[in-house]
């Protein structure tokens, strides 16, 4: 067995991975961070990158560098009900640097954040190395046990896997909705519950449709539609578990589904849907840990609080732990190891945030969004979607909601 050791050791290279990563070097901290694949590629993965994330990146001095890598710019959302249309968030009024929401493939970001971070010379990417289980001492978390690629020769494409003890004063676990350190650390999940799951899929772009957000309801459907240039990422909502009936009653019968409320896009399902192999389910859930820590671990983004795909805010929101990690943990970090108190410090400034978007989703899906899969009707459009069409000064508070987030952090590390 290998072993290595680092000052802090983070298992994923996610958005909240390598945000925290990248941060933490630059602040003069021996970073390691493990991602368990060979690249950044992933289907359907989250690929909004908020104005509080962009922000982030003008206060690290990246936004004009990162604005040059191929993207979309979302500077308004729209929701249709029957066959009526509101815009409900205008993102140009948002005091920030970047006054949109960005869409960019999750692997160009990742990308870009991991080749920023391999110029300081005290960050370290292992790829293809998976976090198998935490090293103790006694109540404290010393580390992981992980398995690592080696390659053979000079070859790349005959790696040998070795195992690996990585020793660190810090362990933070980045690793997701299913994070292996999450369940190895015996930390208590609160589950809060997501009664519908998610259908992805894409739609070709034509000429003419418009670059937009849409979300539409009708006749007991809920389907969202990502304007991404060349396609439309779209998400079709389901009660809990219902994918199996789905395919049980046939391709023909979902196709119609989606056509009865894919609006102008209806025209261009039964070529884009060949199959249920080009339909990717999202089991969605919605639970956070009681404690983010113990001695010498931390949890932060999926790993710490699963969140609902409604907003498409958890990417935005494991970002912002990450950079609430990085400032309050990098002074403690560059002088030693941290206590259990300075590791509370990052939930007790993350936790608030944390609970009141969770808040809202958890009613959004019980109120509004479980009922109206459930009546197969189209529900009355609220009187607050009436007051935005009416007084479009008032949209920049959901785009805020959405775009900003609760109590959004700042990059505030010099780098050395």
């Amino acid at each position: 067995m290998e072993t290595l050791s680092t000052t802090c050791v983070i298992v994923g290279g996610g958005p909240a991975g390598m945000m925290c990563g990248y941060m933490l070097a630059r602040a003069g901290v021996d970073v390691t961070v493990l991602e368990k694949h060979k690249d950044f590629l992933r289907d359907f993965r989250g690929d909004t990158v908020h104005p509080s994330t962009l922000q982030v990146m003008q206060e690290l001095g990246l936004l004009q560098d990162f604005l040059k890598l191929p993207h979309t710019k979302i500077r308004t959302g729209t929701i249709e009900i029957g066959d009526e249309r509101f815009t409900i968030g205008d993102f140009s009024r948002l005091p920030t640097a970047a006054k949109f929401i960005a869409l960019m493939p999750q692997w160009d970001f990742l990308d870009f954040l991991a080749g920023q971070a391999k110029k300081l010379p005290n960050f370290h990417l292992l790829m293809q190395t998976e976090a198998k289980d935490l090293i103790a001492q006694g109540d404290r978390i010393c580390g992981v046990l992980a398995t690592g690629a080696r390659s053979v020769g000079e070859s790349q494409s005959d790696p040998k896997k070795v195992n690996l003890q990585i020793k660190a004063g810090l362990t933070i676990a980045a690793d997701g909705r299913h994070s292996t350190l999450r369940d190895k650390s015996g930390l208590k999940v609160q589950d809060l519950g997501a009664p519908f799951d998610v259908l992805w899929l894409t739609l070709p772009v034509l000429p003419g449709d418009p670059a937009d957000l849409i979300g539409k309801v009708r006749d007991g459907q809920l389907f969202v539609m990502i304007y991404r240039t060349d396609y439309w990422q779209c998400a079709y909502l389901i009660p809990k578990g219902g994918f199996d009936t789905i395919k049980a009653d046939g391709l023909t019968k979902f196709r119609n589904r989606l056509k009865s409320i894919a609006g102008f896009a209806a025209g261009r399902i039964d070529e884009a849907i060949r199959d249920f192999d080009q339909v990717k389910l999202l089991t969605v859930t919605v639970d956070r840990l009681e404690k983010w820590a113990r001695p010498g671990l931390l949890c932060i983004g999926d790993a710490a609080h699963a969140m609902s795909p409604i907003g498409g805010v958890g990417i935005n929101l494991a970002i912002q732990d990450a950079v609430a990690t990085a400032n309050i943990l990098s002074p403690v970090l560059t002088r030693g190891v941290p206590t259990l108190r300075d590791l509370r410090k990052v939930q007790k400034r993350r936790e608030f945030p944390t609970k009141v978007i969770q808040a809202f989703q958890v009613a959004a899906q019980n109120i509004l969004l479980a009922p109206t899969l459930a009546a197969m009707r189209t529900p009355k459009p609220p009187a607050i979607l009436r007051l935005l069409n009416a007084w479009p000064w008032a949209r920049q508070f959901p785009a805020r909601f959405i775009g900003m987030g609760v109590r959004p952090e700042h990059a505030r590390l010099p780098k050395r």
